[in-house]
C-alpha cells in the first residue's frame, strides 16, 4: 500500500514520493474504544459527535481516510462558546487496542483556545491507531493544538491533519512523535485569509527499527499571511526518518511569508534520515526560505558534558533535550512537559 505522497511528483531516485507498506491490511472491523478521557475547562467547550465526512485535500491516502469517515470508532467535534483548555487523552491498554478516531475542531470568531491531544499506551502489545484531526480557524481566533504521540514501539501510528485558516486567523501545532513502530503523520494547511498565520513546530525521536514518514504542506493564499515549520529530530540505532516539507505560495498572496527548516541528530552510524523540502511557487511578491540538515552530535560539546563527570548516555540525553527545548517550552501544561522530558530519557536508555 502506497501512502503519504507528496504534493508534487519528485525523481524515484530520491524514494520520497510516497511510502510503502509491505503486508499491511487496514482492519475491515474496528472494535469500541473505551479508553478516551475528556479534561480541562470543559464548560467552555461544545462537545458532540458531529463530525464532518468531508473528503481530505492530502490525507494519508483513501483507504486509510475512507476507514476514519465511515467507520471511526470515535466521532468528536469540539467548538469552543468561550476561549479555553481542553485536554483528550487516548489510553491504549489491553481492552482497548485499535483506535479510529475523526476529530473536528472549531475556533469561533475571537476566540484563544488551547486543544491537547495525546495517545499512549499501558499495553506493550501491538495497537493500532488512524486519525483525522481538522481546524476551522474563523476570523480573529487563535489556536493552539499539542498533539503528542506515545504510543509503544510495536504500534502502527497513521495521523492526518487539515486546517482552514481564515482572514487574522492563527493555529499553531505543537507535534511531538516518539511513538509506534510505524509512525506516518500528514499535515496541511490551507492559509486562506489575509494576515492568517500556520505554524507548525514538531519534535520526533525514533530508536530500533522505528519508521517516521513526516508529509507537511502549507499552502498560502492570503495577503500577509506567514507559514512556518520548524522540526527538530533526533534518531538512533537502526530508526529511519523521511521528512517532506512544502510550502507552496498561492496566486493573490502578495507580501507573504513562508519558511521551513529541519534538524536530525544521529545517534548512531546505523540510522537513517532523508529530507525533501520544497518551495512551489506562482507568486512573485513573496519571501520563502527553506533548510534542512543532518548530523552527529558535536563531539566539542558531548567532551565538555562529559569531563563533567557525566556518562556518555547521559550526555546525549542532555544534548537532545536542549535542541528540543525550544519547541517543548512552548507547551503550558507542566505536566506533560515532564511527561515528554521523562520519555525522552527513557528512549535513549
Amino acid at each position: 500500500m502506497l501512502i503519504n505522497s507528496t504534493p508534487l511528483r519528485t525523481s524515484k531516485n530520491f524514494g520520497m514520493n510516497e511510502i510503502e507498506l509491505k503486508d499491511f491490511k487496514i482492519s475491515n472491523h474496528v472494535g469500541i474504544f473505551d479508553g478516551l478521557a475528556i479534561t480541562g475547562e470543559t464548560s467552555k467547550f461544545e462537545i458532540s459527535s458531529n463530525s464532518s465526512k468531508e473528503p481530505l485535500k492530502y490525507g494519508n491516502g483513501k483507504e486509510l481516510e475512507n476507514q476514519v469517515l465511515q467507520n471511526a470508532n470515535k466521532n468528536i467535534k469540539i467548538e469552543d462558546k468561550k476561549s479555553g483548555m481542553i485536554q483528550l487523552d487516548f489510553n491504549f491498554n489491553e481492552k482497548n487496542k485499535e483506535l479510529v478516531e475523526n476529530i473536528n475542531i472549531v475556533a469561533n470568531t475571537k476566540s484563544k483556545t488551547t486543544i491537547l491531544i495525546k495517545y499512549s499506551s499501558t499495553t506493550k502489545n501491538e495497537c493500532y491507531h488512524n486519525g483525522i484531526v481538522r481546524v476551522k480557524a474563523n476570523k480573529d481566533s487563535k489556536s493552539n493544538i499539542v498533539i503528542v504521540n506515545l504510543l509503544n514501539n510495536s504500534s502502527n501510528n497513521f495521523l492526518s491533519i487539515e486546517n482552514e485558516i481564515e482572514e487574522n486567523a492563527s493555529v499553531t501545532y505543537t507535534i511531538v512523535d516518539f511513538g509506534g513502530k510505524t509512525s506516518i503523520t500528514n499535515y496541511f494547511s490551507n492559509v486562506k485569509g489575509n494576515d492568517s498565520k500556520s505554524n507548525l513546530n514538531t519534535i520526533y525521536l525514533g530508536k530500533e527499527n522505528q519508521m517516521i514518514d513526516i508529509n507537511y504542506i502549507a499552502e498560502i493564499r492570503g495577503e500577509r499571511a506567514k507559514a512556518n515549520i520548524e522540526v527538530q529530530g533526533a534518531l538512533k540505532d537502526m530508526a529511519i526518518k523521511n521528512f517532506k516539507g512544502t510550502i507552496d505560495f498561492k496566486k493573490g498572496c502578495k507580501k507573504a511569508k513562508g519558511d521551513e527548516n529541519e534538524f536530525c541528530m544521529l545517534l548512531s552510524d546505523t540510522a537513517k534520515s532523508k529530507a525533501l523540502p520544497m518551495l512551489l511557487c506562482t507568486e512573485e511578491d513573496v519571501e520563502g526560505s527553506h533548510s534542512t540538515a543532518a548530523g552527529k552530535a558535536e563531539e566539542n560539546m558531548l567532551f565538555y558534558i562529559m569531563s563533567r563527570g557525566v556518562s556518555k548516555k547521559d550526555a546525549m540525553k542532555l544534548i537532545v533535550k536542549a535542541k528540543f527545548n525550544k519547541i517543548i517550552e512552548t507547551i503550558k501544561d507542566e505536566n506533560i512537559k515532564e511527561i515528554i522530558l521523562n520519555e525522552i530519557d527513557e528512549r535513549l536508555e
